[in-house]
């Protein structure tokens, strides 16, 4: 009776220990996705910035070799200021169901 007991407390314990090994495992790969899906929007956001002009337009693309799973789109539209433009830089992972896209988003000045 007592190793029984023994085990059924072993066993409680033991799921507990897996279930926040698991989470911190998941904790840890969202993480991940966060802090490379930031950089390489702002590394594509410093691009347009960089660009002659802002037309409105859509643009969608890979981050080719270095990061075959990360896609990324970019959007630029009036805004009800004329002199301004909304830039959306959308970074997003195809191996994360959930919660796998990063957005960011600038108003830039144009001048004529």
């Amino acid at each position: 009776m007592e190793v029984m007991l023994a085990m059924a407390i072993l066993a409680i314990a033991l799921v507990s220990v897996f279930q926040s090994q698991s989470q911190s495992i998941s904790m840890a790969a969202d993480s991940r996705f966060q802090t490379t899906a930031a950089l390489l929007a702002q590394s594509k956001m410093a691009e347009v910035e960089a660009a002659p002009s802002l037309d409105i337009s859509q643009k969608d693309g890979n981050f080719g070799d270095d990061y075959p799973d990360y896609v990324w789109h970019i959007k630029i539209d009036d805004t009800q200021l004329a002199l301004f433009k909304r830039v959306e830089v959308t970074v997003s992972n195809k191996l994360f169901a959930k919660r796998g896209t990063f957005q960011l988003v600038l108003y830039k000045s144009v001048r004529n």
